[in-house]
């Protein structure tokens, strides 16, 4: 497997079938990964093709498998980023962080894609209640995020 980030917060790794492994650890690693999964079967279930899809999810090793939406973006207009980012609002999503560093491009369609959604909020419905043991979300920084 390709290492493609390992930072106090995730492992994301890309296996030789093209298949994204992410291990969520550091603070609120629980409260992340459940938000993730929750995320992306809600884009799933309203026909969101612009991210990836959820194939596996273990709760027990924080762990998630998911499709490759492609490669990292490394130039994109301010305008433009807002317009894909402004794109999951009508799925219900706000995603939170919405930095470049969170879009990719896949190739297979010339189509811009969104990654990355342990920070993302439904807006749809209710936020979830955290764990016992959670403390407020810090926003990360820059040296955390991939």
């Amino acid at each position: 497997m390709q290492e493609v980030k390992d930072t106090a917060r995730a492992l994301v790794r890309i296996g030789y079938d093209g298949r994204v492994h992410k291990t969520f650890r550091g603070h609120q690693a629980r409260d992340r990964f459940e938000n993730e999964v929750r995320v992306l079967r809600h884009l799933e279930a309203r026909g969101c093709d612009f991210v990836p899809r959820l194939l596996e999810s273990d709760p027990e090793a924080l762990k998630i498998i998911t499709t490759n939406c492609g490669i990292l973006v490394e130039h994109i207009s301010e305008e433009r980023m807002k317009e894909i980012f402004g794109e999951l609002e009508a799925f219900g999503v706000r995603h939170d962080d919405a930095f470049m560093r969170n879009i990719t491009y896949r190739s297979a369609d010339g189509r811009f894609c969104v990654i990355d959604f342990e920070l993302a909020t439904l807006l749809d419905s209710p936020a979830p209640e955290p764990s016992p043991d959670s403390a407020p979300v810090a926003t990360p920084t820059p040296a955390d995020q991939f």
